[in-house]
């Protein structure tokens, strides 16, 4: 009758043993998720700050591309200034054309950081439920283990007065 108490009080400590391995393994993920989804944030920051000085860039390369094609025309009468001013406007459109690529591009990047921080949200909240759950079962364990010891403490002590 002893053995089989003792049994099922190793049983019982192996799964509160077992209960609080997986907690913490699943705290481990927890805290790895979270630091995963900080670094997409900061990512993010970054792209959008990259973004930002890009749109500056932008305004700026289109407002000398503006003020290029203002000198081309009043400079018509001077070929070799309006060929120079020709010129620049390529450059300055092909700046533009780069730009706008390169924002097309941040901005793509932004949209994947955007995805993979959504995803990474989701496999939070799936790890954080499955975190809620594994307590439970521990709390439970914790409890089939205090009323266990207490029978066994009460069967013990009718033994001692046997």
């Amino acid at each position: 009758m002893t053995d089989r108490i003792k049994e099922k009080m190793n049983q019982l400590r192996n799964e509160a043993d077992n209960a609080v391995t997986r907690a913490e393994e699943a705290e481990a993920k927890n805290k790895k998720y979270e630091q995963g989804l900080l670094e997409k944030e900061q990512e993010i920051t970054s792209l959008t700050h990259r973004l930002g000085v890009l749109d500056k860039e932008l305004e700026k390369a289109e407002s000398k591309l503006a003020e290029t094609k203002e000198a081309a025309a009043f400079s018509e009468s001077n070929k070799t200034t309006n060929e120079g001013l020709v010129r620049k406007v390529q450059l300055l459109e092909e700046e533009l054309d780069a730009a706008e690529k390169n924002l097309k591009d941040t901005v793509e990047k932004l949209r994947q950081v955007d995805v993979k921080a959504e995803h990474f949200e989701r496999q939070l909240q799936r790890a954080e439920q499955e975190r809620d759950q594994w307590e439970k079962k521990y709390e439970e364990a914790e409890a089939k283990y205090r009323a266990s010891q207490k029978e066994l403490d009460e069967l013990a002590a009718s033994l001692q007065d046997l």
